[in-house]
C-alpha cells in the first residue's frame, strides 16, 4: 500500500481508516489493523454483473452498457464488465453492441470528443494484454472495432470476449480496463446464479422492462448496489460498498456515517476477568464408577442433529471446586467443516418472513422458560453462581430479538434524480459466534438471538470452560420449530476451533468474544475472504445489560444494506 498508506493504517493515532482500492491492498490492511481496535470500512473490487433480459429496451441497455464498462476506460471499481444477456436476444443484442463499439473514439483524454483515453500506466497496459491473452489459450474469443491507437501513450481499443465458461480467467478476474465479457442465460434462476458466481460483490445493473422481474432479481445479487435500467447512480444520501471480497462497511448515508461511529460507553471497557478451564482434581472419581446415574457425552449439533464429535474424544467440564460435572465433544476441523456445510444449507432462513422468524424465537423462549429450574442448576453446577438470574435474561434476550425481526428494517432515499433508492436490510450469511467463557447460557443467546433474528445461520462455539448449558439447549430447539441447521454448535477449544472458523471461506463473519489475543488472530485469519468481523480484544463486555445489548449494537452486524436503485416516470 505504500509507504505513505502504511505509515498512516499503522499509527497508533489513527482510529478509524477507510480505504478505497484494490482488494489485495484491502486484505493487507485488514491484516495490520488485527488486533489494534481501529475502525475499517474497504471499498474495494468489483467483476459487477449487467443483466439484460429479453423484454429490456435494447438501446438503452446498449447506452447504459457503455457507460458502465467504458467510461474512464474501465478503470472503476463498479464497471458493468460481465455482460449477462438472456440467450434468445443474444445475437441481435451482440451486433448491436458491436455496431456501437464501432463508434468508440480512443485517444487525447482533454479531447471532449474522445470517448476512451489512456490507461493509468504502462504496467496496467500490459497486465491486460496479458490477461486477454490467457483468456484467449482458455477458449475465449476478443473482438475489437477496426482503427488505429494513438501512436504514444496508454491506450487499448474496447474489447468485447465471448465464447467463455464461467472459470474463463477473463470472467473471474477484475481486469480493470475496457473489457467487456459476455456470457448468456435462459432463465432468471441462470441470471442469479452466474451474477453471484464470483468473489466479488460490489455493484449490479438489471435491465428489464417488468418492474415485477427485475424488483424480484434485486435481492437475490449479492452486490451492495443495484441498479435497475440505469448504471453509475451515485448520491451522498445513498449508501454505497459492496459484499464479500468487495469489502465491508459504507459511504454515504445513515449506514456510511455508522462506520465512523461507536458507542461513548466502549471507551470505558476494562479487561475482562481471566476465567481458566478448571482442571480435574487429583484422585477425582471416574464418572463410570459412579454408584447411580448415566454416564453421559453431550454431542455436537449440526443440521439439526445431535452428532459425535469427528475426533473421538471428549473434554471434562468441572464445577469451581473440581467436581465433573459431565463431558462434552472435543470438536475439530471436520466438525466445523461440517457446520459451516449445514448452515450454509440453511441459508433459505433469510427468505423466510421475518414474522415467522420472530414466532420461531419466541417460540423457543416460551420452551426455554419452561425449563428454567432444569437450566438454572446446570448453569449453578458448571460455575457455582446462582443460575436463576441467568436464565430469566437469556430468555428476556430471545423475546426482544423476536420483536426485532420485523422491525429492523430498511428506507427509501430521495436521490436529486427521478429516481427512489430502497436500503434493503439484508442478512450477512454464515456467522460463527465464539461465546465468552462467562455466563454460560447467556453469553450465547446475547450472540446467536440478533443474528437468528436477522435471518443469519450460526456456527456457534460455546464457552469452553461451561458448554453444558448450550448442549443442553438441543432438546429445546428440537421442539421449538427451529429449522435445521440454522444453528449448528461445536464445543471444544476455544482458541483451535476460532481458527478453523476465521478461516474458512463458507464463513461470512465471525463474532468472537474472546481475548487480546485469540480476537487478533480471528480478524488477521480473516482475511482470506474479507469477513466483517466483531471482536471483544479481552474487554468485558456485560452482556446483561439490556440498555447495551437489546438494540442495534448487534443487529447492526448481523445486517448489512443494499441499495436498490429505481427510476420512475414516463
Amino acid at each position: 500500500m505504500g509507504e505513505t498508506g502504511a505509515a498512516i493504517v499503522n499509527h497508533p493515532d489513527v482510529d478509524k481508516v477507510a480505504f478505497t482500492g484494490s482488494t489485495e491492498v484491502g486484505k493487507i490492511i485488514r491484516s495490520a489493523t488485527a488486533g489494534t481496535g481501529k475502525g475499517l470500512s474497504l471499498e474495494l473490487g468489483g467483476k459487477s454483473p449487467y443483466i439484460v433480459f429479453d423484454d429490456a429496451d435494447m438501446d438503452s441497455a446498449i447506452e447504459g452498457l457503455v457507460d458502465a464498462i467504458w467510461f474512464n476506460q474501465g478503470q472503476v471499481c463498479c464497471a458493468g464488465s460481465r455482460l449477462l444477456v438472456q440467450e434468445s436476444i443474444e445475437a441481435r443484442f451482440i451486433d448491436k453492441l458491436k455496431a456501437r463499439m464501432a463508434t468508440l473514439r480512443v485517444g487525447d483524454p482533454l479531447d471532449k470528443a474522445i470517448d476512451i483515453g489512456a490507461l493509468v500506466a504502462p504496467v496496467q497496459v500490459q497486465r491486460i494484454r496479458d490477461l486477454m491473452k490467457k483468456g484467449i489459450e482458455e477458449g475465449a474469443t476478443v473482438y475489437e472495432p477496426d482503427g488505429q491507437l494513438p501512436a504514444q501513450g496508454c491506450f487499448l481499443k474496447p474489447a468485447l470476449v465471448t465464447d467463455v465458461s464461467p472459470a474463463n480467467t477473463l470472467v473471474d478476474e477484475e481486469i480493470f480496463g475496457p473489457v467487456l465479457v459476455a456470457m448468456s442465460f435462459r432463465t432468471p434462476e441462470e441470471a442469479v446464479a452466474l451474477a453471484n458466481n464470483t468473489r466479488y460483490g460490489l455493484a449490479a445493473t438489471i435491465w428489464s422492462e417488468n418492474i415485477n422481474l427485475a424488483l424480484d432479481i434485486a435481492p437475490k445479487l449479492k452486490a451492495g448496489v443495484v441498479w435497475i435500467n440505469s448504471t453509475n447512480n451515485f448520491d451522498a444520501a445513498v449508501g454505497f460498498g459492496g459484499y464479500k471480497e468487495s469489502g465491508f462497511g459504507r459511504e454515504g448515508g445513515k449506514e456510511g456515517m455508522a462506520s465512523y461511529l461507536k458507542p461513548a460507553w466502549e471507551k470505558d471497557l476494562k479487561p475482562a476477568p481471566k476465567l481458566a478451564v478448571t482442571p480435574a482434581k487429583a484422585g477425582a472419581q471416574n464418572p463410570l464408577d459412579a454408584d447411580a446415574g448415566i454416564d453421559q457425552t453431550a454431542k455436537m449439533y449440526i443440521g439439526g442433529k445431535q452428532a459425535r464429535p469427528d475426533s473421538g474424544y471428549s473434554r471434562p467440564v468441572h464445577s469451581p471446586a473440581c467436581v465433573l460435572v459431565g463431558e462434552g465433544g472435543d470438536g475439530n476441523r471436520k466438525d466445523i467443516r461440517n457446520a459451516v456445510e449445514a448452515a450454509r444449507a440453511a441459508l433459505g432462513w433469510s427468505t423466510a418472513t421475518a414474522h415467522n422468524r420472530a414466532q420461531i424465537l419466541y417460540f423457543l423462549a416460551e420452551n426455554l422458560e419452561y425449563r428454567a429450574a432444569e437450566f438454572a442448576a446446570r448453569i449453578t453446577a458448571q460455575t457455582g453462581e446462582d443460575g436463576t438470574a441467568e436464565v430469566a435474561a437469556s430468555v428476556e434476550r430471545l423475546f426482544a430479538f423476536a420483536g426485532w425481526a420485523d422491525k429492523y428494517d430498511g428506507a427509501v432515499h430521495n436521490p436529486p434524480q427521478r429516481m427512489v433508492a430502497t436500503a434493503m436490510v439484508e442478512a450477512i450469511g454464515v456467522i460463527g459466534i465464539l461465546a465468552p467463557p462467562s455466563r454460560p447460557l447467556l453469553g450465547s443467546v446475547a450472540l446467536v438471538a440478533p443474528a437468528l433474528a436477522m435471518g443469519n445461520t450460526v456456527v456457534l462455539v460455546p464457552s469452553e470452560r461451561s458448554p453444558l448449558s448450550i448442549t443442553d439447549l438441543y432438546q429445546v430447539l428440537e421442539t421449538s420449530d427451529v429449522p435445521s441447521g440454522i444453528l449448528n454448535i461445536v464445543t471444544g477449544a476455544t482458541t483451535t476451533l476460532a481458527k478453523t472458523l476465521a478461516e474458512h471461506d463458507g464463513v461470512d463473519a465471525i463474532w468472537a468474544a474472546a481475548d487480546a489475543e485469540v480476537s487478533a488472530m480471528v480478524e488477521k485469519a480473516s482475511v482470506g475472504n474479507l469477513k466483517q468481523t466483531w471482536t471483544s480484544r479481552g474487554l468485558y463486555y456485560d452482556l446483561a445489560d439490556r440498555e447495551k445489548f437489546e438494540g442495534d449494537y448487534f443487529l447492526r452486524r448481523a445486517t448489512q444494506v443494499k441499495n436498490v436503485w429505481v427510476p420512475y416516470g414516463a
